[in-house]
């Protein structure tokens, strides 16, 4: 029996910790009196205070941050859900920006969604 318990423990330890990093569903531009507005739509499985999506940014295509919304609370019963960030201040020629989100405990995720302004 302690073999096997050992197995099992051993087994499990071996796997990666799969985080569930917040997704951008969608995400829209406007520009609105000398600056941009962004509503970005995004999906985490929020279990609450503990661990949530905690914000998204606006980014262009080199990495420089241009805007940042804060979420300042889970969103365990309004999945997916978007929020909005005005006042965005966006650099001459910027054509296609990239937005990405972050949870609380993961930090910000992998991947980026593109956005083409209009």
């Amino acid at each position: 029996m302690k073999h096997l318990l050992l197995t099992c423990a051993l087994s499990t330890a071996a796997l990666p910790a799969l985080a569930d990093e917040p997704v951008i569903e969608n995400a829209t531009a406007r520009a609105s009196g000398g600056s941009w507005s962004f509503s970005v739509t995004l999906s985490h499985p929020d279990t609450g205070w503990e661990h949530y999506a905690d914000g998204w940014r606006v980014l262009d295509m080199d990495g420089n941050e241009l805007g940042l919304r804060v979420l300042a609370h889970p969103h365990e019963q309004e999945q997916p859900f978007t929020r909005s960030l005005s006042g965005v201040q966006m650099p001459e020629g910027i054509t296609r920006v990239q937005i990405q989100a972050r949870c609380l405990v993961d930090g910000w995720g992998q991947d980026t969604y593109v956005l083409t302004l209009p």
